[in-house]
């Protein structure tokens, strides 16, 4: 059978973004990549009437757990997870609702999932092989949403901040920090610390460059367990 996907977990886009990065992903065919990157963000869950109101008043909390579609998160990692061809919401932080188009995610050696509470559900905990937890200083975390929120999502400082007093920084204390213990890395000072992150672009590499090895030899060494593959099945993401 074709190798098993390598999923990595991550509570940090920066950090995702930095590795894509650092691999030279970014610059390859989204058909051809052989890690694929997606965000918790994409799968919030689609609104009722009320739910929306509150939301364009600020009044929605977007950082609880019941706001993103779990069953929908678990959906996607199996068939990720059964090397199959994903299709992912696109979600309109405007407008507090999901769009007609999505992103077609293709199968890939290794999957990078970043979200905040991405540890939260143990069920979508453990489909992950690697858990990273980002540690970021507070004033960082508030400056880059800060900026963010503004610039590409309509709103203005006043709502910002009104929003991560009342919901961002509780829910993070509450829901986020807690399932650091889950993590089996931490990378302290985020996107700065080059060294962590250079440490898990090798990690990447090397099973990058071994399942290769693996496939152009016809062998796939899954959980452990040799087995002959047919050279002309797809190899699945790890």
């Amino acid at each position: 059978p074709p190798a098993l996907p390598h999923m990595l977990s991550e509570c940090g886009s920066s950090v995702c973004s930095k590795i894509m990065e650092l691999l030279g992903q970014n610059e390859i065919d989204h058909h051809q990549r052989q890690v694929a990157i997606l965000s918790q963000d994409s799968f919030y869950r689609v609104l009722t009437p009320e739910q929306k109101a509150k939301a364009l008043k600020g009044q929605f909390n977007f950082d609880h757990p019941d706001a993103f579609d779990n069953d929908l998160i678990i959906a996607t990692l199996w068939d990720i997870k059964e090397g199959k061809t994903v299709h992912i919401p696109v979600y309109d932080f405007v407008s507090h609702s999901r769009k007609e188009e999505t992103v077609t995610v293709y199968p890939a050696d290794v999957v990078l999932f970043e979200g905040i509470l991405m540890f939260y559900s143990q069920e979508i905990r453990d489909l992950f092989q690697m858990k990273l937890f980002v540690d970021t200083d507070a004033d960082t975390r508030l400056s880059r949403r800060v900026l963010r929120d503004i610039s590409e999502r309509g709103r203005d400082l006043e709502s910002v901040l009104a929003q991560y007093i009342t919901f961002v920084k509780p829910a993070f204390e509450e829901f986020c920090l807690p399932t650091k213990k889950y993590a089996d890395v931490i990378i302290p000072r985020g996107v700065d610390n080059l060294v962590a992150i250079n440490l898990i672009v090798q990690h990447i590499q090397d099973i990058l460059n071994g399942g290769l090895t693996k496939r152009l030899n016809g062998w796939l060494n899954v959980y452990g367990t040799t087995k002959k593959q047919n050279m002309e099945s797809s190899s699945r993401p790890h």
